[in-house]
């Protein structure tokens, strides 16, 4: 009998103990094989398992993610669709101030914080449509809350909604006189004048005036700031009658001299030529042994010595005699300006009429003809004939130049 095969002991012979084609007999070599092929036929399917599993997950992840985004984006994107303006013609009532150098930027965002327009940026859309609103000025407008920003813009172009704390200043008023214009113009107190005209620096006074703001209250019609107060609005006046002299080329040390001389003419000239009147207080100033021995003799300044305007009695100007702004008694300038002149009265101060007159007399009180004289007697002859006028038209005058 046939030994056993080493190989057929370790490995165990086929059932029918056939041997293989090379004479080995049948193992199991090829039930091995088929579990191999087997094992190597269901790995691709637990791979597959595993790819859809993931697609799955990623696809949770991106929907999460897409509803997470259109949370967040959609007022964003609902931004894109919805009108930034209101529709208008809107309610109620508001007052929007427009102050000096706002841009048309500062003007939509006072409109937007008023409601009175939904946003800046559709003010601005309408503004860039119309040239006209480069040149808005500065006022209170009335207007409507929530209207259209078109709407808003018509009222801010319209010149009759605009509302501004306008005052005109009369040529020839006292310090006194021009705070109660200013304070019935603008609704701030007299004593709110009164205390900012102490403030030389901030209303931005020369040296020159030595703290007195007299005749330096420029006469003029002024539309000051809304909301302004009484330092800003003198400071306005000061800086305009500052102009005006360097207007008519007075530099700053003959600003004062310049004021006193324009006041004086202001006073006296009514309509007369006010550089002829301004030579005649220069002539006397500059000849102190000349016929009027260098006192001016102007009755406007005794007026402001005594604060009292028209024709004064013998015993005011006698009572005016120890003030220094009494130039019947004082020779030379008065210490400051007696009153707020204008750009006429100043160019006449600065640039006198050339001649040799020494005297002048209004002679008709309602023309304004004013006469002129170089000498005492033909001043006299001048002089009576106002008084001649003067009899005909009791009360209109009394005394003289």
């Amino acid at each position: 009998m046939t030994e056993p095969h080493l190989e057929h002991t370790i490995f165990g012979g086929h059932e029918d103990g056939h041997e293989g084609p090379h004479g080995a007999a049948h193992t199991g070599e090829q039930p091995v094989r088929r579990r191999a092929d087997r094992h190597l036929s269901a790995r691709p399917k637990k791979r597959r398992g595993r790819r859809t599993g993931c697609l799955f997950v990623a696809m949770a992840i991106v929907a999460v993610a897409a509803f997470a985004a259109y949370t967040v984006l959609r007022p964003v994107v609902d931004g894109f669709f919805e009108s930034n303006d209101y529709p208008g013609p809107g309610t109620g009532e508001v007052q929007i101030v427009v102050n000096d150098g706002d841009t048309g930027s500062a003007i939509g965002a006072t409109l937007e914080k008023a409601d009175v327009v939904k946003s800046s940026g559709a003010y601005l859309d309408a503004a860039a449509g119309d040239s006209r609103a480069a040149a808005i000025q500065p006022g209170t407008y009335t207007m409507k809350k929530q209207m259209s920003a078109a709407g808003a813009l018509a009222i801010l172009l319209d010149p009759k909604n605009r509302s501004v704390p306008r005052v005109t200043v009369r040529e020839g008023l006292w310090k006194s006189e021009v705070f109660a214009a200013l304070s019935k113009g603008t609704g701030v107190p007299v004593a709110a004048y009164t205390k900012a005209a102490k403030d030389a620096s901030a209303i931005g006074l020369p040296s020159v005036a030595k703290g007195n703001i007299e005749g330096y209250l420029y006469p003029a019609t002024y539309e000051f700031p809304a909301k302004s107060t009484a330092t800003q609005q003198l400071k306005i006046m000061v800086a305009q009658a500052v102009s005006e002299l360097e207007k008519a080329g007075v530099g700053e040390a003959d600003y004062q001299k310049t004021l006193i001389v324009a006041s004086i003419v202001e006073g006296e000239a009514g309509v007369a030529d006010r550089g002829k009147v301004a030579r005649v207080i220069d002539n006397r100033l500059e000849n102190p042994t000349g016929p009027t021995v260098g006192l001016l003799q102007m009755d406007s300044t005794v007026n402001y010595a005594l604060q009292k305007r028209g024709n004064l009695t013998k015993s005011e100007y006698d009572s005016a005699k120890s003030n220094p702004y009494d130039t019947y008694a004082h020779k030379g300038l008065p210490p400051g300006p007696i009153s707020s002149p204008g750009a006429a009265a100043i160019e006449a101060a600065a640039n006198p009429t050339e001649g040799p007159w020494f005297y002048f007399v209004t002679v008709n009180y309602d023309t304004g003809e004013t006469l002129f004289a170089t000498t005492q007697a033909e001043h006299d002859r001048n002089n009576a004939q106002r008084q001649a006028w003067c009899e005909e038209n009791k009360p209109k005058c009394e005394g003289g130049g």
